[in-house]
């Protein structure tokens, strides 16, 4: 949602230079810099003026760092008391400032934009309200205080504004392909939820995302993985945090896809068991390719084993079934003895991971000996997946034909998708689509010339294949 922040300690001064800065570029005649918005569903131009850097404020509500506002929670407590406080805003810069994942160290392209606007200077204005909060160009706004400079252009919304358009605006400013920052994973995520609370229909939203309905449906569901994940990882308050999971972009977009795939062949429990271990190994700290390799068997034919006695969680013994009081009868159970044991796992290594980065909140020698743990875990999975790679390798093989087809029907799908959309944007290149049509009935021949030669018994498929290419021919 967007809640009202209220107003800052300079609003009322900021309202009278805006005013007379304002009156003062009408008077001046000639052409006049303006900003084109999207304001309440409309396209509106406004007036762009200097603005001294120092009296403006950075908006608490942006979506930019809603993810790292946790990276420490006294202050990110103090900043929701009083978003307008010096103590907040400094917050709200230093995290302007700070690579999206790692809210510590200062971001590289933070870096770039400072050394850009060092060289050109301010390429395109900011935006504000007449109180002088920013709603785009924080980053901007950052940048040109810690080089120092005086002024900063931005263009003044009207002043009938609420909290509730500084966040639309804000959005479809971000939303624009040509933006020189893009949100980070988690706080993209974020804004798409937000969205979808203040009850838009997901199409829209995924319009408006430029994206589509099935990926903001797939972006949901890892937020919600990932608050799953957070709230399982908490101990004696202590427990990870949203930007934890910034660097897992793909294989938390993979592990989603392969979710769905084995609910909808009816395999929850393989589902589960797969979700499970993968989250384990992506805190961890493994890469996609180490992460891909992990099945529904992985725990128990890999890993169990390899586990040093008291790093094994205990066994679970969840039941076949479960009776339903009054009426004498039973259903299965929601949760195998399988899936129990998986999560125990995953839960041990979430608080690990809290338990390890809690420097300076836990006693040093607790932190000690979680370090110690989650290493000897991590080498356990490590040692695990060199044989659960091999055996993948070796089923790939004998299904790689076959994964290389679907891949192609999927991006055919795809481009389905795509040719609908370039109709309202009139963007399709006509003439390398049509090269691209002609590459993809060469290839079709070739695989139909291929087919023939290896499929000993044609089926429905191979059959079509081969009756297509040859009426073609």
């Amino acid at each position: 949602m967007s809640p009202d922040l209220g107003r800052p300690p300079m609003a009322e001064h900021n309202q009278e230079l805006v005013e007379k800065r304002l009156h003062e570029a009408a008077q001046a005649g000639g052409v006049r810099e303006s900003l084109k918005i999207e304001w309440r569903s409309q396209p509106l131009n406004i007036e762009v003026i200097d603005m001294p850097t120092d009296s403006l404020y950075y908006n608490p509500g942006t979506h930019r760092i809603r993810a790292q506002r946790s990276h420490d929670p006294q202050l990110d407590a103090a900043l929701d008391a009083n978003p307008w406080s010096p103590e907040s805003q400094e917050y709200l810069h230093t995290l302007l400032r700070a690579r999206p994942s790692k809210p510590a160290e200062t971001d590289p392209e933070f870096s770039e934009l400072k050394k850009s606007i060092a060289e050109f200077g301010q390429n395109d204005p900011g935006l504000i309200t007449r109180d002088g909060i920013l709603v785009n160009g924080n980053t901007r706004r950052a940048a040109m205080k810690d080089l120092g400079k005086q002024t900063i252009r931005v263009g003044v919304l009207p002043g009938d504004c609420t909290w509730a358009d500084i966040s639309a605006v804000e959005l479809s400013l971000q939303l624009r392909k040509d933006h020189r920052r893009d949100y980070s994973y988690i706080n993209r995520l974020l804004a798409i939820e937000e969205q979808v609370a203040l009850g838009r229909p997901l199409a829209t939203v995924a319009h408006d995302f430029r994206t589509t309905t099935a990926a903001c449906e797939q972006d949901l569901w890892v937020l919600a993985c990932i608050r799953e994940m957070i709230g399982r990882s908490s101990t004696g308050g202590i427990g990870l945090r949203l930007v934890d999971f910034e660097e897992h972009q793909e294989k938390l977009k993979e592990l989603r896809r392969r979710y769905a795939k084995e609910l909808a062949a009816g395999k929850r429990e393989a589902a589960e068991l797969i979700k499970e271990t993968r989250m384990a190994a992506m805190v961890l700290g493994f890469s996609k390719t180490d992460v891909r390799v992990i099945e529904d068997d992985f725990h128990e034919r890999y890993l169990a084993q390899r586990l040093p006695e008291e790093l094994r969680p205990p066994a679970a013994s969840a039941p076949s079934s479960v009776s339903i009081p009054g009426l004498g009868r039973s259903v299965a159970a929601a949760e195998t003895a399988k899936v129990s044991s998986a999560k125990a796992f995953t839960d041990s290594v979430l608080q690990l991971k809290a338990t390890e980065a809690a420097v300076g909140k836990l006693p040093p020698e607790q932190i000690t000996a979680a370090t110690r743990t989650f290493e000897a875990v991590h080498e356990a999975v490590e040692s695990a997946l060199d044989p659960a790679g091999r055996d993948a390798r070796l089923r790939k093989k004998k299904r790689a034909a076959p994964d290389r087809l679907n891949d192609a029907s999927q991006d055919i799908d795809q481009c389905i998708t795509d040719l609908v959309l370039s109709r309202g944007s009139r963007s399709l290149d006509e003439e390398a689509f049509d090269e691209a049509v002609l590459q993809l009935r060469a290839s079709l021949a070739k695989l139909a010339k291929e087919a023939q030669r290896s499929v000993t018994e044609a089926g429905d498929g191979v059959s079509w294949l081969l009756n297509a290419v040859q009426q073609e021919s």
